[in-house]
């Protein structure tokens, strides 16, 4: 009993600490980008968007170098279906989010790239170099498109813009260099605590560590895009919401699983493919099905919408857990 708790404790350790330091790496990451004179657009989708998944890219580089891949796996694909189901769901179910055109002339089109790229990775239930260059280049092309389409149209992307204007703090380089430092020093720390909490609560209680990495590392690893979607709803601007969403989910398809990949080759649980990949790409065409229709302008994500994600959500854990009381 002692033993169990003091798993649970690492875990919830790990992912307190977790957030915490990917928040003070991204800020130092930033300011530093900011004094050597790269733009907000640059810092933008590049340092943030890796700094919201870097909660998720960090745990699951340490759970395959700790042979624990299945939860690397889970993380990555739990994380896909709690940023659409959960936080997507209960975002539009508050508040409904207006779906913006230009998010179907780039930002989908490649969410369902890198969605389909994932699934051609995982299918034969082996990673490997090949598979990670794949995936981490389509990354980085993904990334210079980005840069591309701000650059030639700045004005859809202005509010992105100034919302980030007013997130990037004015440290001096000297302070900035400490965050982003001691930031990676504690990812790295808290993640190996947090991998080694969740597969020691797997072999306790007789749980796989897929599912562990599906459940709870998937959902505490998400909790910085909640956060950041309740903050858009206080700011007014639940929009937002939608575009943090799917660049965590195009982080989490090409990086989270793409970059253990360069490092070793591993092997994943066939649910994975069958089950939790399946999930993840129904929920990515239910998003963006919902979001399409009905075609009149302007799109809505609403609140009926939002009811559905969420409960697909819902209806997803609750047979996860049926299959771990079952088994």
């Amino acid at each position: 009993m002692l033993s169990s708790l003091s798993h649970i404790a690492a875990v919830i350790t790990g992912l307190a600490l977790l957030i915490w330091s990917a928040d003070k790496f991204v800020e130092g990451a930033a300011a530093m980008a900011r004094l050597w004179g790269v733009s907000i657009m640059i810092i933008g989708i590049t340092i943030v968007g890796f700094g919201t998944s870097a909660p998720e890219i960090v745990v699951s580089i340490v759970a395959v170098m700790q042979d624990t891949p299945d939860i690397a796996i889970g993380n990555a694909l739990g994380s896909n279906i709690a940023n659409i189901g959960l936080i997507l769901g209960i975002t539009a179910i508050l508040a409904p989010i207006p779906i913006v055109t230009r998010l179907f002339k780039t930002e989908y089109p490649l969410l369902l790239l890198a969605t389909a790229v994932m699934a051609w990775s995982l299918f034969d239930l082996r990673l490997d170099i090949v598979d990670g260059f794949a995936l981490f280049g389509l990354l980085l092309l993904s990334l210079y498109h980005l840069v591309r389409e701000h650059r030639r149209h700045p004005a859809e992307y202005a509010q992105e813009e100034h919302e980030l204007e007013e997130m990037v703090h004015e440290l001096k380089m000297p302070a900035a260099i400490g965050w982003l430092a001691l930031g990676l020093v504690v990812l790295v720390g808290s993640s190996k605590l947090l991998v080694w909490g969740a597969s020691s609560i797997a072999q306790t209680f007789g749980v796989s560590e897929l599912v562990i990495g599906l459940t709870i590392v998937a959902l505490g690893t998400s909790l910085p895009e909640l956060a950041a979607s309740i903050a858009s709803l206080k700011k007014g601007k639940p929009d937002l919401a939608i575009g943090n969403v799917i660049g965590s989910n195009l982080f989490n398809s090409l990086a989270v699983i793409g970059l253990p990949a360069l490092f070793t080759t591993f092997s994943i649980d066939a649910s994975a493919r069958s089950r939790d990949l399946a999930v993840v790409v129904g929920m990515t065409l239910a998003l963006l099905l919902l979001s399409r229709f009905p075609a009149a302008v302007p799109r809505y994500l609403t609140r009926i919408k939002g009811i559905f994600l969420f409960a697909a959500f819902v209806i997803y854990q609750l047979y996860l857990y049926y299959q771990v009381a079952v088994g």
